[in-house]
């Protein structure tokens, strides 16, 4: 460390180089000279620097773990009921403005190929969510179930829970099963057929979710 009387040396030379020779005298002795350096206190040693920067980034991720829920477990999503819906709910008038939502949100997605169809239609088809359809089982394994027609209340990964015209909420396995669905044409256009197709359950066991970023490939299907 260089001399006190260095130090101020080489301060007024700085000084009257950019001062006349009193302003610098006066600027030393007013502002530098007998003031007081006030110093912070000394830095941690870098390995408590660290630990303590660690120690910050735990207790923010843990804040933030508090103040976000946990999603909840299937097991505890059955036992909160949340997908069961109650005897007074169970009425088919309750669903039919979903189905009417559900005609337009499938008019939106279909534009023109409502009256022409082919494959881009049924690439639409195998993405789009079927909560509020009306799905009609045209063939199945099991006979007692083909005419069996109301909306889809659940759209789950292998069933489809329908409720039908008469208040009953059925349960309708994909597999082994084929679903024809009527898409009728908007009122500005009544010369036009409804759309109808029909999907097979066994491509179609998957959750709607899935089923948006799926890529569905050409498989062999058993008669049924």
């Amino acid at each position: 460390m260089p001399p006190k009387e260095e130090t101020q040396s080489l301060t007024q030379d700085l000084l009257r180089g950019a001062h006349s020779p009193d302003s610098a005298n006066r600027i030393f002795s007013d502002k530098i000279q007998h003031r007081p350096l006030f110093l912070k206190p000394s830095s941690p040693p870098p390995t408590t620097a660290r630990d303590a920067r660690r120690r910050a980034r735990d207790e923010k991720k843990k804040r933030t773990k508090a103040l976000k829920p946990k999603p909840l477990s299937a097991r505890e999503r059955r036992r909160r009921q949340f997908y069961h819906i109650p005897k007074e709910g169970q009425k088919y008038s309750v669903f039919a403005p979903l189905h009417k939502l559900w005609v337009g949100y499938m008019r939106e997605i279909l534009g023109t190929e409502l009256y022409n169809g082919g494959q881009g239609a049924a690439a639409k088809l195998s993405a789009a969510d079927f909560h509020g359809a009306e799905v009609e089982v045209s063939r199945s394994r099991c006979p007692s179930r083909v005419g069996v027609r109301g909306i889809v209340i659940k759209d789950s990964r292998f069933v489809f829970e329908i409720i039908t015209a008469q208040n009953q909420v059925k349960t309708l396995p994909k597999e082994g099963t084929m679903f024809r669905v009527h898409v009728p044409a908007p009122d500005a256009a009544p010369d036009h057929r409804p759309f109808c197709c029909e999907i097979h359950g066994d491509q179609f066991q998957h959750r709607s979710s899935d089923r948006a970023n799926k890529k569905f490939k050409n498989h062999f299907l058993k008669k049924l």
